[in-house]
């Protein structure tokens, strides 16, 4: 997992939209590399920049799941819990309904959500309840890459604590690729093995959350750093 910091306004967001390639780029390389069964990289990364529309939207609804700060961003919330999970998983060519009704309970099961609200409004679950909803509908095609942007902010520190065990567990039984955005210092410690600092759109520090935390070198990270504490 690598987590993403900085202020507000420094490009962590942009960041997490180009790399889920709802947002172009003008230059640049995002690449993409396909692991084999023993987690080696077999093949020349693909540079993701440079598929073309349909390429990119099949790509990102096979293999990437995003989870946003804001529920109603990942949700549609005329749908209910099952249909957002079926959108997803329509989208990257699921067409048997047993199969995604299937799925959707395997999914609520894993995030600690009541299998049998399967068919109810997003709108009666409560703010924490929705984040996992959002990250059932995230996982529902095994991604490659989950993406997650400021999941917790907002939440009380229980709720909170509880989104990251999940996110933990997550991790942990689907060994999946994570990029972490927050704010939060302390999320970013408890969840990333690697953190990078960004400021005005670009990366002023970046290595083992460890090290950045405890012995920030750039001026900035230090500040960060200082302000946290």
């Amino acid at each position: 997992m690598l987590g993403i910091v900085g202020e507000s306004g420094s490009g962590k967001s942009t960041l997490m939209q180009m790399v889920n390639l709802s947002l172009p780029a003008d230059e640049g390389a995002l690449l993409f590399h396909e692991p084999d069964n023993h987690d080696q990289e077999i093949s020349n990364p693909v540079n993701l920049l440079t598929l073309d529309k349909y390429a990119r939207r099949l790509f990102r609804n096979e293999r990437l799941g995003i989870v946003y700060q804001r529920p109603e961003l990942g949700l549609n919330m005329k749908f209910t819990v099952g249909g957002n999970v079926a959108e997803k998983l329509l989208l990257a060519n699921w067409r048997n309904v047993g199969q995604i009704r299937a799925r959707t309970t395997e999914l609520m099961q894993l995030t600690e959500l009541a299998p049998e609200r399967i068919d109810d409004d997003p709108k009666k679950f409560s703010g924490g309840m929705l984040q996992r909803v959002q990250i059932s509908k995230a996982i529902s095609s095994s991604p490659a890459v989950l993406l997650l942007d400021e999941v917790t902010t907002g939440l009380d520190l229980s709720v909170q604590a509880r989104v990251l065990d999940l996110i933990r567990q997550i991790r942990w039984e689907l060994q999946m690729t994570m990029l972490l955005v927050s704010h939060d210092l302390g999320v970013i410690k408890q969840l990333a093995e690697r953190t990078m600092v960004m400021k005005s759109g670009r990366v002023v520090e970046s290595g083992l959350t460890d090290q950045i935390l405890e012995d920030p070198q750039h001026s900035y990270t230090q500040l960060l750093v200082s302000s946290a504490l």
